[in-house]
């Protein structure tokens, strides 16, 4: 497969990659040996499912009957896919991919050419500003709390008073720090850590408050655990 990349932004900040039909925004993060790639947004609906028709994918969700609810605990819900994040057609084809696996989430970063973010990667990304000009209210080498800067304001949290009741189209809320959407709340995000058969998950939901959103907010699932709160983006080596 070839992976055609233009540099659309001037500094070299901002790539768009185009993989079959799909098409997604990029942001170097690090600089030197050390620096990486990482999607703009969440991987969307759109974009899986173009990966699941090349590759004839049929997730585990769609074997299973339905992804996972948490009301009473865990509870599966029929028809809740990633084509289908709430059992009926979504509102946009650019919602963020949920009742995905960890082990779906890297075989499709794997087939765009990348991975699943380590925590560090993810963190360095979330948290520490790299853009040598960045946007008021951010400052070049300074480390949030918050994937949004300073404050949790601006992130798809629990509640409706950020105007989503459930998951939001990726990039509906400003682009925090770094240029990047959604890194805090909407969907929690699969990382490449390990504690046995489980992996991290990071950046908190809609359904949770901004708590979740800080570093140490970050929860280790099941690899085989997939649910309507849980999404994922990809790196890529910068070469």
């Amino acid at each position: 497969m070839t992976i055609f990349l233009n540099v659309i932004l001037a500094m070299g900040l901002f790539t768009v990659v185009s993989i079959g039909h799909a098409q997604s925004v990029k942001t170097v993060i690090g600089q030197g040996t050390e620096a990486f790639l990482i999607d703009q947004t969440e991987a969307t609906i759109e974009s899986f499912a173009q990966y699941a028709q090349q590759t004839g994918l049929v997730t585990q969700a769609e074997k299973n009957g339905g992804g996972f609810e948490y009301r009473f605990g865990w509870e599966r819900r029929p028809g809740w896919i990633f084509r289908t994040p709430f059992g009926s057609k979504p509102l946009s084809m650019q919602e963020p991919a949920v009742h995905i696996s960890w082990f779906e989430a890297q075989a499709y970063c794997k087939h765009q050419g990348g991975e699943l973010p380590t925590q560090a990667q993810w963190s360095k990304a979330a948290y520490t500003e790299q853009r040598q000009t960045p946007p008021a209210p951010f400052i070049n080498g300074q480390t949030y709390t918050y994937p949004t800067g300073p404050k949790s304001e601006g992130a798809n949290t629990v509640g409706t008073q950020d105007g989503w009741a459930q998951h939001a189209p990726v990039g509906s809320m400003p682009a925090g720090v770094n240029g990047l959407y959604d890194m805090g709340a909407n969907v929690w995000e699969w990382l490449a850590d390990a504690k046995g058969n489980d992996r991290l998950t990071a950046g908190g939901s809609w359904w949770y408050g901004p708590d979740k959103m800080k570093a140490d907010g970050m929860q280790y699932k099941d690899a085989d655990f997939y649910a309507v709160y849980v999404g994922f983006r990809c790196v890529y080596p910068l070469s």
